[in-house]
């Protein structure tokens, strides 16, 4: 599983820099590139998928949000769906503060995730040696069922649809000038920020298996099931 988290995030690494050149070059967004390469029979259900594709992945953030919560304060899982649902509202808010205050916002979470795994993977004392072999391909991924199953959901959680379409809009947010020079240097900042981002995504996603692993497979605790 930690081959699939790898080669799905070198998936996502090359589609971003290719949204990337899509946003930066064109000016286009890639729905925008989209509405106007394809025919409306194209088109519409592209944006169906899209929008299917954010409400598949928002649930996922909503639920897991509301169970954080009732594990922490024992918030019943109802209230925790409307205070996540409210949450929203405060991210749109500080749009309007300017795009770098929500990116600053986002990069303060995702450091306290971080922190947070690194002081839990310490407890856990994972052995090191079967994690660095857990990164290379073995066959067993297409042949258990199973495990395919579970590498085809970590490819979802990584390559997402509707994250190609907000990056090559986000990336027009940067300044750069009109010439070919300035742009050609705006898709070679844009490419290293994705990829140092999605690189710490990968940490992130490891993170998760190598703890499973190292706790509750370790301890012989191999059905657990829900929370």
């Amino acid at each position: 599983l930690l081959t699939v988290a790898l080669l799905s995030n070198l998936m996502a690494i090359l589609l971003q820099a290719l949204c990337a050149r899509l946003g930066i070059a064109s000016g286009r967004d890639l729905a925008q590139a989209c509405r106007d390469a394809f025919p409306r029979y194209i088109s519409w259900p592209l944006w169906v998928l899209a929008e299917i594709a954010i409400c598949a992945t928002d649930l996922a953030e909503v639920i897991g949000t509301a169970i954080g919560l009732n594990l922490l304060f024992h918030i019943p899982l109802e209230i925790g769906v409307i205070l996540t649902a409210l949450d929203v509202f405060l991210v749109l808010w500080m749009q309007n503060l300017g795009f770098r205050y929500i990116e600053a916002f986002v990069v303060t979470l995702l450091g306290v995730i971080a922190a947070c795994f690194a002081v839990q993977i310490a407890m856990a004392d994972p052995d090191w040696g079967a994690v660095i072999r857990g990164f290379a391909p073995t066959t067993e991924i297409v042949t258990n069922p199973e495990m395919l199953y579970l590498a085809l959901g970590i490819i979802g959680a990584t390559v997402m649809p509707h994250n190609l379409y907000l990056h090559s809009g986000v990336v027009q947010t940067r300044r750069f000038g009109d010439d070919v020079e300035d742009r050609r240097e705006a898709i070679k900042l844009a490419t290293l920020d994705s990829t140092i981002a999605l690189m710490f995504a990968l940490l992130i996603n490891a993170s998760i298996l190598i703890l499973a692993a190292a706790t509750f497979y370790k301890a012989g605790k191999h059905d657990i099931a829900e929370l």
